[in-house]
């Protein structure tokens, strides 16, 4: 595999190593050192900074940053810590602390992710001191199973035995204690008040430990003030002298005064807070999907903003004005400051609050900035008239259809060949190759369009992209995730990347998108690479808090065997309420064999014709032992089929990494109300791959096929050796398949807003952008709003994925 390229951002002697970053780097003898930075502690400047994440979606905890000049400390670090550090441009090369106040998807979500790009980072990688209670070792433990070189992993657990005989701990452990700042950790856990567990029943399990954290400044020796001292009631004489050499004394007549003007201790609450939930933290996101929100509606029906309403049912401003009563203090903003150093400046300081701003005032924004945009929102809407206008209207009866080529393809186009993995022209199942089926020919008129599509409602199946991006989470795009959504029969998850939770929460808003996961019916995980898994564990653990006590089965996984070990020692932690199913269990002739069809293949026939096939390069994985079958996970995947309107789903082995797979989901026939039988959509998603001819024939007449483009034409060679398609060969996929509808997703970093694509190619053609809903019935308009969204962003440049990398992080 070759690397990322070198760094030519902000520090040109830093280089970015995406080997390394997805953590596929073999060598055992290497060793990342940590940062040993000293300080001075007159001279330094110091301050806690609130680090938002979570605060307006209310799915992770904030983080909170201790600032020093030569170093950095953050508390928790919840999913889209790395995200929000790249919008608000804070330097993660400069973290040389991580710690927990607890071991959970809540506050360590964001963790794997951040370690992972960290190690990427240089010519020999960088790492981060972590510290918690002994919980710590189980999340350590379970990254392992995708974090293969332990020395990412600088982990330092401490604490009591989860069956201590008290309840809390009263001594403090002291972890960092040097010339600045003195670092203690006192223990809390929780106290059970019910039937099941009194208040001396103590035996918590691993992740109900919690951690408070003491951090205490070097003490400095100010500058004598005589006309301070004299302020304060104090006479010249020899307590004047007491005090140059940094003694305490007393004055009767100052004591008051004195202990007055330190004033009541400065209580900072950083909470989920209603009032939090107005302002997005990701700006640049959210301005992007207010300006889509304003272009097309229909597709980017979430704006960036959303309704304030309580988490869970839980009434957060009485919580507010109770906590606030109880004591001195003010409620947690984005971005505020307190100021510790130099003692001058001590108190709050909230310069670096973001403004305020509105859906309003990014639209005028836009028409600002691009005047001819203001006539694109009626324009498109005529596509959707259009649309109904066609759908309503009747074809005269008994005529005959005529057939002819598709228009956009002769054999004059230059769509490129598929090869297979020895390198010859791919072909069919059926002997005829690839190219050959671009040609293949369709009947003219209304039946170009699925009668599936010509008779959807808008209740039938909608496709939500919640991260388009590649390998790390970025300003614009958040990482690998997609959400199918079945409506009255629930929904599904295809990948799950860090983040997942929240940009369902953007698009559905807090309330919508519980009611989302806890109606999902199954997630499917492509490949164990971080980028596409990180975020499960989150959504799973708030699956299992949702149904609390109402009857439910735990919700299908299907994923890489790999994927298995991460989920059980994970689940040591908190309850993931799940049920795992390898990929290889759910290839197509096994799925056949679940459902009793009369299949005529037998498994090995069809397997010949798979990446598996005996004498590719793929043949030794499929010779490693699968888990053995699980009947009960099988017997739920068909349950879950039934549940779900589907006739089928199962995976495709692609060419990425070992065990990488594609999959196809296929809705039943339903009747119309002429009793006639409508065919059910099918949607193809790739996962990362290179093209290849298992995926061609799976994706066969699918309805919609969702590829992966990483990368622009011109880089074929660096798609080719980190196993990724350019845009043009996922078009190619699709178009030999005869694919109705093809959306691009999983773009590279370097592509910020917006990828590089051939506007010959896009005939059928769509870019996928995060929170962006393509409904079933909205197919026929798809293709045709692209031209209009690339108005939005005429001006957008190409830059080296390495930099925009290192300019978050260096």
């Amino acid at each position: 595999m070759a690397s990322g390229g070198g760094g030519g951002g902000k520090d040109a002697g830093v280089a970015f190593n995406k080997m390394r970053a997805e953590g596929r780097d073999v060598r055992k003898d290497r060793s990342m050192e940590l940062k040993n930075r000293r300080a001075n502690p007159i001279s330094t400047t110091s301050y806690v900074q609130i680090l938002g994440t979570g605060m307006d979606t209310q799915d992770t905890a904030p983080s909170i940053l201790l600032f020093f000049d030569k170093q950095r400390f953050i508390f928790n670090a919840g999913e889209g810590l790395q995200r929000f550090c790249t919008e608000h441009k804070i330097k993660l090369s400069k973290i040389d602390h991580i710690f927990f106040t607890r071991v959970c998807s809540e506050t360590a979500g964001g963790l794997p992710g951040l370690v992972l790009t960290l190690a990427g980072m240089g010519d020999e990688g960088m790492s981060v001191n972590i510290w918690g209670p002994s919980d710590l070792d189980f999340l350590a433990g379970a990254m392992k199973s995708f974090i293969p070189n332990r020395a990412m992993l600088h982990t330092h657990s401490f604490g009591v035995e989860h069956s201590a005989s008290s309840s809390q701990s009263t001594e403090a452990t002291v972890t960092i204690d040097d010339e600045v700042v003195r670092i203690s950790a006192m223990f809390v856990k929780p106290r059970y008040n019910n039937e099941a567990r009194n208040s001396t029943d103590i035996n918590s399990k691993p992740g109900d430990t919690a951690i408070v954290y003491s951090c205490e400044l070097a003490e400095i020796k100010g500058k004598f003030d005589p006309g301070k001292a004299q302020a304060l009631g104090l006479e010249r004489g020899p307590k004047y002298r007491e005090l140059q050499l940094g003694n305490s004394v007393k004055t009767v007549a100052g004591r008051m005064n004195w202990m007055k003007s330190f004033g009541t201790t400065q209580h900072i609450m950083a909470g989920h807070e209603n009032k939090n939930m107005e302002v997005p933290i990701l700006k640049g996101s959210a301005r992007i999907s207010s300006r889509l929100n304003f272009v097309c509606p229909q597709l980017f029906p979430s704006s960036g903003f959303w309704p304030v309403e309580p988490a869970n049912g839980i009434d957060l401003e009485k919580n507010k004005s109770t906590s606030f009563q109880a004591c001195e203090s003010v409620a947690a903003a984005n971005l505020l400051k307190f100021r510790l150093r130099p003692y001058a400046q001590l108190g709050l300081d909230r310069a670096s609050i973001p403004s305020l701003f509105s859906y309003e005032e990014i639209v005028d924004e836009l028409i600002s900035e691009i005047p001819e945009i203001k006539e694109v929102p009626e324009q498109i809407s005529k596509f959707w008239q259009s649309s109904v206008d066609q759908k309503n209207a009747l074809a005269p009866a008994g005529k005959h259809m005529l057939m002819v080529e598709e228009p956009w393809i002769s054999k004059d186009s230059c769509l490129p060949d598929i090869l297979d993995e020895q390198g010859n022209l791919a072909k069919f199942q059926d002997d005829s190759s690839l190219r050959e089926s671009v040609w293949r020919k369709r009947p003219k008129g209304n039946s170009e369009t699925p009668c599936c599509v010509e008779n959807a409602t808008r209740e039938d199946m909608e496709i939500t992209f919640l991260g388009t991006g590649s390998s790390q989470p970025s300003k614009y795009r958040n990482v690998s995730s997609i959400y199918i959504n079945l409506f009255a029969r629930g929904g599904m998850l295809l990948d799950c990347g860090e983040g997942t939770l929240g940009q369902l929460k953007r698009r559905f808003g807090v309330s919508g998108a519980d009611e989302a996961v806890k109606n999902l019916r199954c997630i499917w995980i492509s490949h164990i690479h971080a980028d596409h898994h990180t975020g499960l564990a989150r959504v799973l653990a708030l699956r299992s808090k949702l149904l609390n006590g109402v009857p439910h089965k735990p919700l299908l996984v299907i994923g890489p065997k790999q994927l298995l070990r991460f989920l059980n020692a994970y689940s040591t932690l908190e309850d993931l309420d799940m049920q795992f199913l390898d990929c290889r269990q759910t290839l197509k002739p096994s799925v056949e064999e679940l459902l009793g069809d009369n299949a005529t293949e037998s498994a090995t026939t069809q397997l010949e014709n798979t990446m598996f096939a005996p004498g590719s390069r793929m043949e030794n994985y499929n010779k490693k032992p699968s888990s053995p079958k699980d009947t009960t996970a099988l017997a739920n995947l068909k349950e879950v089929l039934h549940e779900s309107g589907l006739e089928i789903l199962y995976s495709v082995p692609v060419v990425h990494c070992a065990q990488a797979f594609g999959v196809v989901l296929r809705a039943k026939e339903k009747v119309s109300s002429a009793g006639k039988a409508i065919p059910g959509w099918k949607v193809v998603y790739s996962g990362d791959t290179r093209p290849c001819p298992a995926l061609v024939d799976a994706s066969r007449d699918a309805t919609v096929l969702i590829h992966e483009a990483t990368f622009e034409d011109s880089m074929k060679d660096e798609a080719i050796a980190r196993n990724h398609s350019t845009t043009k060969e996922a078009i190619a996929v699709g178009t030999s398949a005869g694919a109705y509808r093809i959306i691009l997703t999983h773009f590279s970093q370097r592509y910020p807003k917006i990828p590089v694509f051939d506007e010959e190619d896009m005939h059928k053609t769509c870019i996928a952008f995060d929170l962006m809903s393509v409904n079933l019935a909205d197919l026929p308009v798809l293709p045709k709003v692209l031209p209009h969204l690339k108005l939005l962003f005429k001006d957008e440049m190409v830059v080296e994925e390495s930099d925009e990398v290192l300019e978050a992080v260096v």
